[in-house]
């Protein structure tokens, strides 16, 4: 756990959503499963994490993990193992540091149907992690249609601070105040430490204690980084896909239709976005054989010149969509009063492949404003109003 959480710890114990005195129970399951070499079988470890979280949770669990870790030969870019979680809450501090476990030892995370995972549990299974390897973190957040995940803002125990401050009002603001107000810095760190919009937490601690946010619409899933697993919706139109894509790409900025995705053959959207390539080289007045190159290639009329120097500027770095399938241009994107459009290579076939740019006025091309979640990009195809799983 961090240094800095356990500056909070003595005002983090009295936040609960389930009685102190319990804590939950975890059983294992390890199976073999064939590796590349008979001798050397690989172990899938599961741990079922029940029952509310209480006090001393996290060491236990840390002294288990770090058990796996030390007898597994492990697989890189997998986790360790998978938490299956089931649980309505508990003490949050203990939640926070079973998150941080999970993202140190590589565990992935998972709420089966049927099961629910609240309040603590949920900050727990923020922290389901596949792999630590550079140059960033990959999460592993899985919820099976018909689990539930649901946050909410926490409250804090008047009956502790009362008896801590000995009934002196005044002390008592302040200790509140200040508890408050740590728990608030605290959970909007975690968050961030996670790769989850900080404004999600923001957002829950606008909100009553009483009032619930459950990860059932596309937006929510994308929102803190989960996958859904089991029957999603169909997609719809292709060109409707290719909307959906763009709009999640643009951050939200503005909101396009259908009516303003215009196909394109993977040719045409070579050439065009080659052409913005060679505006954006004027523009900040560059020299060199690329210039001249990539005047001539745009002049002539050999395709195969085209798709070289394509793949060349690609491979160099240069954010150009890698042409997977069929073409779109979806128009109609503001950002302030820059206008942009969303260049989009979606395949009809393979749901996970695709790839954009954006390109702005004044500025040319540039990289997204928001990606899709590493471990289920087909996320992005739909519309973030789109429910996955709605709540029982």
């Amino acid at each position: 756990m961090p240094r800095w959480l356990w500056a909070f710890a003595i005002g983090f114990l009295c936040w609960s959503a389930e009685p102190e005195a319990h804590a939950f129970n975890i059983t294992l399951d390890s199976k073999s499963i064939p590796g590349l070499s008979p001798k050397a079988p690989l172990v899938a470890h599961t741990l079922r994490i029940t029952g509310p979280f209480g006090q001393g949770d996290g060491d236990k669990l840390r002294v288990m993990l770090a058990g796996l870790k030390a007898k597994t030969a492990r697989t890189a870019g997998q986790p360790l193992a998978t938490a299956e979680l089931s649980s309505s809450g508990g003490d949050l501090l203990e939640g926070l540091k079973v998150g941080y476990l999970f993202r140190e030892f590589e565990v992935a995370t998972l709420v089966r149907k049927g099961d629910i995972c609240l309040s603590a549990c949920a900050m727990a299974f923020l922290g389901g992690t596949a792999s630590r390897l550079p140059p960033t973190p990959v999460p592993s957040r899985t919820i099976e249609i018909g689990g539930q995940v649901g946050f909410h803002n926490f409250t804090l125990d008047a009956t502790a601070i009362q008896n801590e401050t000995k009934g002196d009002a005044t002390a008592g603001i302040a200790r509140g105040f200040g508890l408050g107000r740590a728990g608030a810095s605290a959970l909007i760190r975690y968050a961030a430490d996670l790769g989850v919009d900080p404004g999600f937490i923001a957002q829950l601690l606008g909100r009553p204690p009483d009032t619930w946010l459950y990860i059932d619409t596309n937006e929510m899933f994308l929102t803190v980084g989960a996958c859904p697993s089991g029957r999603e919706p169909p997609l719809g139109r292709i060109e409707q896909q290719a909307v959906n894509i763009c709009n999640h790409a643009s951050g939200g900025a503005s909101v396009a239709e259908a009516s303003q995705a215009r196909p394109t053959t993977a040719r045409e959207a070579k050439r065009y976005l080659l052409e913005q390539v060679q505006r954006n080289i004027e523009s900040v007045n560059i020299k060199g054989p690329l210039v001249g190159q990539l005047a001539g290639v745009l002049s002539s009329k050999d395709d195969r010149l085209i798709e070289s120097v394509y793949s060349d500027l690609r491979a160099a770095g240069i954010a150009l969509p890698e042409p997977v399938g069929r073409s779109f241009i979806v128009s109609g994107y503001a950002f302030g009063e820059l206008q942009a459009e969303c260049h989009v290579n979606l395949s009809g076939g393979e749901p996970n492949k695709f790839d954009f740019v954006l390109i702005i006025s004044g500025v040319g091309l540039s990289r997204p404003l928001a990606l899709p979640p590493p471990m289920c990009p087909a996320l992005f195809r739909y519309d973030g109003q789109e429910v996955f799983n709605p709540k029982r």
